[in-house]
């Protein structure tokens, strides 16, 4: 076969049937969070962040709500897809939903611990607990009456007066919502 018919034969595009086209396309495969690369945790948990903001204040659009977190639009719907549903054009954040995400409470040690939470539900949760921890470090006794003998995913809440002093000393150095829950507010 002569040289020149070699390389058109090179460079002419094949024809590929369509059932060998669709075998070809990326497949979305689901990986276990623990797995996600670290820029990519990153993201889902802003993206998180903005559907929280977005559920405070009704009146705000998933774009500005990105923008003030830094994490883009593509990012959230990539994430947290069915965490948003299109109410007249806008798109809403739904009030509670099914995303897993791993947060961190003292253990009787003052070391943090990792709790795995299910929902929208036990975030709240362990929020609501860090921030009556923290008002009961700034002089409220009775903040954390409420929390006595209760436990969240599975991992109990310290709340004894004698046990919250003597870790008190390690739960200074840093911010309770800055060290646990990676920068959350």
């Amino acid at each position: 076969m002569p040289r020149k018919q070699r390389e058109r034969q090179k460079f002419t595009p094949r024809k590929v049937s369509s059932s060998a086209r669709s075998r070809s396309k990326s497949v979305n495969v689901s990986i276990p969070l623990s797995r996600l690369p670290r820029r990519s945790s990153e993201a889902r948990t802003k993206a998180l962040h903005v559907k929280a903001a977005m559920v405070r204040n009704p009146k705000l659009s998933r774009s500005q709500a990105a923008k003030a977190e830094g994490v883009s639009v593509r990012s959230i719907q990539q994430y947290l897809s069915s965490g948003f549903e299109k109410v007249s054009g806008r798109w809403r954040a739904r009030k509670f939903d099914r995303y897993r995400e791993i947060m961190y409470i003292p253990d009787a040690s003052g070391n943090p611990i990792p709790v795995r939470t299910k929902s929208s539900k036990e975030r709240a949760q362990v929020s609501a607990y860090l921030r009556d921890l923290g008002r009961y470090y700034r002089g409220n006794t009775s903040a954390l009456a409420a929390w006595h003998g209760k436990s969240i995913a599975g991992v109990p809440l310290v709340t004894a007066s004698r046990t919250l002093k003597s870790i008190e000393a390690q739960l200074s150095d840093f911010a309770i919502y800055s060290t646990f829950n990676g920068g959350a507010e």
